[in-house]
């Protein structure tokens, strides 16, 4: 009786963590959420009790937060439809497994609790390719605690973040009053004191150090193609067109022009005439487009820039792939069970492209990112640091109510984290430019065709985090769970004898 209890109480608690996050914005309600998810594993009286109350606190969270994953399903509903739930059911219930793990390490702790949550979310990040959406350091996406991922990147926030959600069990685990009632409203307290703290840091963050110079002027161009119709032979060629018209608008100063991933619904090597008219309308300005090519008999998702020749000038080919969306995983053998991947159309998917790397553009050297890799914080690191971050995605997939906020609040934290301004074209929005505090500039709203010039910001100073990447948080992480699960056990010893 009282595991339902506890994992309903988790249940409702994970829910309400979840609003945090893009569209809702409620970070006082996902605080909430936290502190009563971590009283409710606190509770729990043995290892088995705390991972099913944390796993229910994790499913219904996800399941929230990553409802969007039910639009790709319903592009075609009369193939794939009857996937949507089992999809949904599946990933929140997977990824919660993670938070299982939490709650199975942190049972009897509280703070043992918050540590293991915020290394698990780290294991999320990487395990199997990773897949870091939806990190509880999100919810301070517009909010100046989003710069301190400047000095301790995501995770780190996350750590900071779960720690402070758990203080008010904390304090009532330290001891009660006099009179025997625990020390709930010095919980409460000390919330509202670090909370009012990490606002301070962060406005102060954001106003130290100096920025660069502008970049230049970027025209975001959004076909605003519904994903339905974007591949339609009879219905394809009126997008392209209508990327022409918008490209060939007059440009005041304009330097670089960047259209959507996919934006040609042809491969390359038969795009040679289609490349000559952008190129036509581009005026000698450069194109960056999204665009299938075939190389040796493999598929790549890539990114060229249409030089005033028609010629591709730079091509990255992706290589973060979207598994189940890019590529099927064990391709032949779930090819054989009648699985293919939604965004390919032959075969068994994408391959990865060989590396990442910086491209040359007007605006300076870029560092590409196809739609999926932006989620990925630790992309790019090893290369010299880029004078901007370059986005091009279709989040046609993600629906209309939650995937492409979410999507665009990470690439605000990516460029929190490595203090350089971020530009992304997206089929049907959001297209941005941000700056390298996080801030977006201008943008295009969900849903609308149109074109935006907009002065891309300078950079920042290189940050912290730019510098030392996650490995120092993984590291404290790891030293901190070893540490309080020694002292832990020394005290149950201590008080068994």
């Amino acid at each position: 009786m009282k595991t339902r209890r506890l994992s309903g109480l988790s249940a409702v608690a994970g829910g309400a963590a979840a609003l945090g996050h893009a569209p809702f914005g409620l970070w006082p309600v996902a605080l909430v959420g936290f502190a009563v998810l971590a009283y409710a594993v606190a509770e729990a009286t043995s290892r088995r009790q705390a991972a099913f109350v944390a796993w229910a606190g994790g499913t219904a969270y996800f399941a929230v937060t990553l409802s969007w994953i039910v639009e790709p399903f319903l592009v075609d509903v009369a193939r794939h439809g009857w996937m949507a739930p089992f999809a949904l059911i599946f990933l929140a219930g997977g990824l919660a497994l993670f938070w299982a793990l939490a709650g199975w390490i942190g049972v009897g702790r509280v703070v043992l609790w918050a540590v293991a949550l915020a290394g698990a979310e780290m294991l999320r990040g990487h395990v199997f390719t990773g897949f870091p959406w939806a990190l509880p350091a999100y919810i301070w996406a517009d909010t100046p605690v989003r710069m301190m991922a400047s000095v301790i990147g995501p995770y780190g926030l996350t750590a900071v973040t779960l720690f402070i959600a758990a203080l008010p069990v904390m304090v009532r685990e330290k001891g009660v009053r006099s009179n025997g009632r625990p020390r709930q409203g010095l919980g409460i307290f000390a919330i509202l004191v670090t909370v009012a703290g990490l606002f301070a840091f962060g406005n102060r963050l954001a106003d130290a150090g100096t920025e660069s110079d502008g970049l230049g002027i970027v025209r975001l161009v959004q076909p605003n193609a519904p994903q339905d119709e974007k591949w339609d032979p009879d219905r394809a060629h009126i997008f392209v067109e209508r990327m022409i018209g918008f490209t060939g608008a007059p440009k005041d100063g304009v330097d670089l022009v960047v259209w959507p991933e996919t934006a040609l619904p042809y491969r390359l090597d038969r795009s040679a005439p289609i490349l000559a008219q952008i190129a036509a309308a581009g005026g000698g300005v450069p194109v960056v487009s999204g665009i299938n090519r075939s190389d040796s008999g493999r598929n790549h998702n890539a990114l060229i820039v249409i030089g005033s020749n028609g010629q591709a000038s730079e091509i990255y080919d992706k290589v973060h792939l979207v598994p189940f969306g890019e590529y099927i995983p064990f391709g032949q053998v779930a090819g054989a069970l009648g699985l293919r991947s939604f965004a390919a159309r032959d075969g068994y998917g994408f391959s990865p492209g060989d590396k990442v790397r910086l491209i040359d553009t007007p605006l300076g050297r870029a560092l590409p990112l196809i739609c999926y890799e932006a989620i990925f914080p630790g992309h790019g690191r090893g290369l010299d640091r880029p004078d901007y971050l370059l986005q091009i995605t279709n989040d046609a997939w993600f629906g209309t109510f939650s995937g492409p906020f979410q999507h665009l609040d990470q690439a605000r934290f990516r460029a929190v984290e490595q203090g350089v301004p971020f530009l992304r074209a997206a089929n049907t929005g959001v297209s941005a430019v941000i700056d390298a505090r996080g801030e977006v500039v201008a943008a295009l709203v969900l849903g609308k065709a149109g074109f935006l010039d907009v002065a891309l910001p300078g950079k920042r100073e290189p940050t912290i985090y730019g510098q030392i990447g996650d490995i120092p948080i993984a590291i404290l992480l790891l030293v901190t769970l070893t540490v309080l699960n020694v002292a832990l056990r020394r005290n149950t010893l201590a008080k068994g004898s």
